[in-house]
């Protein structure tokens, strides 16, 4: 008969050491964003509504700008833990720089793109250009 050793906590301590390092796989010094928001994107008859889950972020650290075409959501999360702290700390909250890049359809109305934030959910509305319809031309006589 075999014995068979049955170590059932070991897969839970592998993805809890996993955890506890993935901040630090994607720290970088290149600039380059170093965690990703969470995003809705809503297409309503009128509008494109993006809702981005920025918890902690102070609404005027959030930068928004749309070129060509391309709205480009970033900011940065400041780190919040404090190093000189006696014992152990499990820090499971991404820090640092953000971007966000969403190439919208040629239909949107640029000039009239709003943002606003509320309880850590920053919410960007796009509206669409009406849309055009074909106007008839009526000929008169002379």
């Amino acid at each position: 008969m075999n014995v068979t050793r049955s170590e059932p906590w070991r897969l839970f301590d592998l993805l809890h050491r996993d955890l506890i390092e993935v901040p630090a796989r994607f720290r970088t010094a290149t600039g380059a964003a170093e965690w990703v928001p969470a995003v809705d994107i809503l297409e309503e008859k009128e509008r494109f509504v993006l809702r981005a889950d920025l918890p902690g972020i102070d609404p005027d650290a959030i930068e928004i700008s749309l070129e060509k075409g391309v709205l480009t959501l970033a900011g940065e999360r400041r780190d919040e833990t404090n190093a000189q702290a006696e014992g152990s700390q499990r820090i499971e909250r991404a820090s640092g720089r953000f971007r966000r890049r969403f190439t919208l359809p040629e239909t949107v109305d640029a000039g009239n793109v709003s943002a606003r934030s509320a309880n850590g959910i920053l919410e960007i509305t796009i509206p669409k250009q009406p849309e055009v319809q074909p106007r008839r031309i009526t000929v008169q006589a002379a």
